[in-house]
């Protein structure tokens, strides 16, 4: 049946096509054919990996020195997870910022959180075509004063129980760290983004 349709679809379309570019009366095209149309049937819920229900969460940003110089806040969406973040005191320009796979920042280079988020053991980078990682994320921006204002969206992580990517709150936690430099998004390890200037723990809201 389906076949039968697009066979005249194609004929019809074609017809037209050769009447338009042509000098001669315009063909009429076949009358469509009586029986049932099929309609492409949507693809089935349980194809999909969605999230069903929303939860928060919140993380304190802290700098090398211990201060506390900004908010992480995380909202969970059906495929993915939303993160708004708010800083200052950072250098004026582009920083790497990625989610790592510890909730420990206690250390003052903050590398108590460990790597990357990366249970797949994918590549890093979202410009590397094996990649990218599950902590991989866009950079953000300080302007002029030192502040960055950012809402990212990550497939590969979570909050909710249950939905698209790793689960930030397993046994040992999770961390939001921006780096010192922008991230390139191809190299290995972090893309070259370079030391730990800011740290978040990642906890419930």
């Amino acid at each position: 049946m389906r076949a039968n349709l697009l066979l005249t679809t194609v004929l019809g379309i074609g017809a037209l096509g050769l009447a338009a570019c042509g000098d001669t009366e315009p063909t009429t095209p076949p009358a469509p054919s009586t029986a049932p149309s099929e309609t492409a049937s949507a693809p089935a819920d349980q194809d999909l990996v969605r999230a069903t229900t929303t939860e928060t969460g919140n993380a304190t940003l802290m700098s090398n020195d211990g201060e506390e110089i900004g908010t992480v806040t995380l909202t969970q969406a059906p495929t993915g997870l939303l993160m708004r973040v708010e800083a200052e005191g950072l250098t004026p320009g582009w920083h790497g910022i990625h989610i790592h796979a510890v909730g420990d920042c206690g250390d003052a280079a903050f590398q108590n959180a460990g790597s990357h988020i990366n249970h797949n053991q994918a590549p890093h980078g979202l410009l590397n075509p094996e990649g990218p990682d599950d902590g991989d994320l866009p950079n953000i921006h300080a302007g002029e004063n030192g502040q960055a204002r950012a809402e990212l969206f990550t497939t590969s992580a979570r909050i909710a129980e249950n939905g698209p990517g790793q689960w930030l709150w397993d046994e040992d936690g999770s961390a939001v760290v921006i780096h010192a430099s922008p991230d390139d998004h191809r190299s290995q390890p972090i893309g070259g983004a370079g030391d730990r200037v800011a740290c978040a723990v990642v906890s419930r809201g």
